[in-house]
């Protein structure tokens, strides 16, 4: 009798591992088939696809913004007096000797452009236009401007470039710094001479605008006007070692 019952009880527990065993194969199953269709989803949602596009686009947009805006770097503008007619040291001249540097710097910077031009045109002759320098300089005038930058706020930094009269600027250049704010500008100097160079302009540029100053360019008209490529050769240089361009 006792091995009878005994015999049940181990059939019974037998049956009931069995039963247990099969259970958890089942829930395996299940739960591997759950995980099957979860990934199967998100691999053919089409939403969840396009969330994920839609994210990455995102962070690439960002980058080129990013991009973008590190290359537009600073806003430059190139203003400059220059005459033609006839001037020391190079004759009679279609284009001043300035006028040709500053186009150099703008196209090599990608600046904008402003002449500083008189309402009251200057004598061609170089005779008659040391005497209206002469006088102006003597009256402490400022010849009248022919034009406005409208826009100068816009500006970070700017060029100025100018004809070295009797060891001065022009006293029509004196006008166009006395006409802006440039207190939180960069300006550079630069300028033509015939053998003066800067003469201590740079020290009145900045007294005049307060602004931050960087090392000024000057070159003789002579070497602007009738030696070109190196004239651009000195004015590449100096501009990479501004930083300007590479």
């Amino acid at each position: 009798m006792k091995k009878i019952l005994s015999l049940v009880i181990i059939g019974i527990m037998a049956f009931s591992l069995t039963a247990c065993g099969n259970r958890n194969e089942d829930n395996t199953t299940r739960q591997e088939a759950s995980d099957r269709q979860e990934i199967s989803e998100k691999e053919t949602d089409p939403a969840a696809a396009e969330g994920t596009e839609s994210s990455d686009s995102t962070e690439k947009e960002e980058m080129d913004t990013d991009s973008d805006s590190k290359a537009e770097g600073n806003s430059i503008l190139v203003a400059y007096f220059s005459l033609a007619g006839e001037q020391y040291g190079v004759g009679v001249i279609e284009e001043g000797n300035t006028a040709v540097i500053a186009k150099m710097i703008a196209e090599q910077t990608g600046a904008d452009v402003f002449e500083i031009e008189a309402v009251n045109a200057y004598p061609e002759t170089y005779d008659g236009l040391l005497d209206v320098s002469r006088q102006e300089m003597s009256d402490n005038a400022r010849p009248e401007i022919a034009g406005t930058v409208d826009n100068m706020e816009d500006y970070d930094i700017v060029f100025v470039g100018y004809p070295n009269w009797w060891g001065d600027m022009p006293m029509i250049v004196y006008n166009f710094l006395e006409s802006y704010d440039f207190s939180e500008k960069t300006v550079i100097p630069f300028c033509t001479h015939g053998g003066s160079g800067l003469s201590g302009t740079e020290s009145t540029i900045a007294d005049i605008t307060g602004a931050e100053m960087m090392d000024g360019f000057d070159i003789a008209g002579e070497a602007a006007q009738n030696q070109r490529d190196k004239a651009g050769e000195a004015v590449t240089e100096w501009l990479r070692e501004g930083g300007f361009i590479e």
